[in-house]
Order: C-alpha cells, then structure tokens, then sequence
C-alpha cells in the first residue's frame, strides 16, 4: 500500500456509525483531541451522537481530556465522502451485518485517499470475509474495541489476507498513540481473543441457570468477588502461575494438569501436551519478566485492595 503518515501527525479522525460504539469511538478521539468528521446515514445521527458524547464527558474530564480536547471539534457530515475528506484514519463502526459490513468497506475504500489506514469495529466477522468487495484492501484491518470505548483501553487489531502487514502494525502504533492497549493478532480467529474469553464463561453460566445449579445473582458475585478481582491485576494465566506457589506454572500444570479432564465445565479441555504444557509455562515467565513470584503476589495484593476500595467508594455514591 502507499505510505502512510507518521501516526503523531494525524489530527482528524472519521469515524463512520453513530450507534452506542461508533459514539464512544467519536468521544475517544474528541477527549484526546483530534477533530472527528463523523457519518451515518440515520436522520437523527447529529442528535444521537450529541447525547452520546455528552454522556461520556463527565467521565472523561474526569480521566484528564488532552490539550484542545473539544466536543465542538466534532463535525457531523452529510456524505460519506464528506466525513472521510482530510482524514488520517477511519474507523468504522456500522451494525454487525456481513453484506452491509462488505459494501460499506467497499464505500469507505472507494472515497478515502490512498494511504489511510481503515478500522472495523467489528466484533464477530473477519477481515478476510469483509474486505472481498473493496478495490485496495491491503489497507483494511479490524480494530475491536470493547464497550464503552472512551473507558475500556482494549483494542485487538487484525488483519486479513490481503490486508498489509504495514496497515496492521500502522493502526495498533495509532491505537496505542490515542492510548489505547493493543493486542496485534498473528492469526484471524472467529471472536478474537477477548470474546472467546467471555463467551466460554457466558456459556457455562448459561448452563448453570438453565440447570439451576446457580443463580443469576451467584455468577455474577462469584466473579466480582471472586476471581474478577484478580483478573484486572494479572488475568487468568499468571493468576494460575501464583497458585503453583514458588514452582509457578510449571508445578500447577504438573501437579493439578489431570483436573482439566474433571467435569468442571460443559467445554472440552485441551490436551495437556508437553508442547502446550512449555508453551504455557514459558509465556508465564516472559511475562512476569524480572518480578520474582514474591513480586506478583505483593502487586497482586495492594491491586485487590485498590480495587475493592475503588469499588465500594463507586457503590457509595
């Protein structure tokens, strides 16, 4: 694909879907100062974003807006060229419907300048099923945010088959430049990561209703006083790295690897092979770095106390 521009010099982003996404997207880019040309072509879009914007300042005033952050720096146009005209990056964030999603890249590829990258917040489909229609797909990739995504910094970042491996790195250096946390897929998998994450325990929690071996109110406290307190400060595979004690992953996969096949839970357990035991153990100590188990549990630790305090100061009003 053509060059792009050096992602600290883009000072408008378009963004196209005015739905609960596209409007926190168009919020996001406001609070960290860019100007935003948005479309969509419901009749009521300008007031729509208008109130979603509005909603969502409070908490971002309160997070620290960036230098010349301004709700008036947003433009609601009347074209979809109109709203992609002058801008550095485009972030479409139109219903999940695959033919619409297809024509609509289609659109957006046909009226934005060569060398601007284009992101989907698509949050089920592939690039590679969206971009079949559009004349110069090497520059679309996938940026799936998670709702709302003026609060939530998680953006996972994807290309297809034809899109550039360029596109893919330009728009997770752009996602991380308005701050944004960047997960840079190697692989297409339906759901991304996050959302196979969530859909595994919704589905077990779905299970446990439907067979009224829990409640509604039991899930959801199992996990906000449970483990969800932990998952914020080093989520689920060095939490499980901490429960092998001093021997890390290593000793719990050795040691509790034959409970995987216990009838835990209503999903089929991977085998336990050597390559995914060392895979498994490995990844832990890449990430924990130089923090010895000692280091992760006192870090764990004054993070839980930080987040129940956060928690129960935000249930008190």
């Amino acid at each position: 694909m053509p060059d792009v521009s050096a992602v600290d010099t883009i000072d408008t982003v378009a963004c196209v879907g005015a739905g609960v996404i596209g409007g926190g997207w168009v919020a996001h880019f406001l609070a960290r100062g860019y100007r935003v040309r948005a479309w969509d072509p419901a009749p009521d879009a300008a007031a729509k974003l208008t109130r979603l914007v509005d909603a969502a300042w409070p908490a971002l005033t309160s997070l620290g807006l960036a230098d010349g952050a301004s709700r008036d720096h947003l433009t609601v146009t009347a074209t979809l060229a109109e709203a992609v005209e002058g801008a550095g990056f485009v972030q479409e964030s139109a219903p999940e419907d695959l033919a619409l999603k297809q024509k609509l890249l289609a659109d957006i590829d046909a009226v934005t300048p060569a060398g601007v990258v284009v992101a989907s917040s698509t949050s089920g489909y592939g690039m590679t099923e969206m971009q079949v229609a559009a004349k110069t797909p090497e520059r679309l990739v996938v940026g799936h945010p998670f709702n709302p995504p003026y609060l939530i910094p998680l953006v996972e970042v994807v290309g297809g088959k034809l899109t550039s491996p360029q596109a893919v790195e330009w728009a997770g250096a752009f996602y991380r430049h308005v701050g944004k946390t960047v997960i840079t897929m190697a692989d297409e998998v339906p759901g991304f990561i996050a959302n196979r994450l969530q859909e595994a325990l919704w589905r077990e929690a779905l299970h446990m209703v439907a067979n009224g071996e829990a409640t509604v109110e039991q899930i959801d406290t199992a996990i906000t006083d449970g483990p969800g307190l932990r998952w914020p400060v080093q989520g689920p595979m060095l939490t499980f790295h901490l429960a092998g004690g001093e021997g890390g992953m290593a000793h719990m996969l050795d040691h509790f690897g034959p409970s995987l096949k216990s009838p835990w839970t209503r999903l089929d357990a991977p085998e336990l092979t050597k390559k995914l035991r060392d895979a498994v153990v490995e990844g832990c100590e890449e990430e924990a770095g130089e923090r010895t188990i000692a280091d992760l549990v006192a870090e764990r630790d004054r993070a839980i106390i930080a987040i129940q305090e956060a928690v129960g100061s935000a249930r008190r009003g």
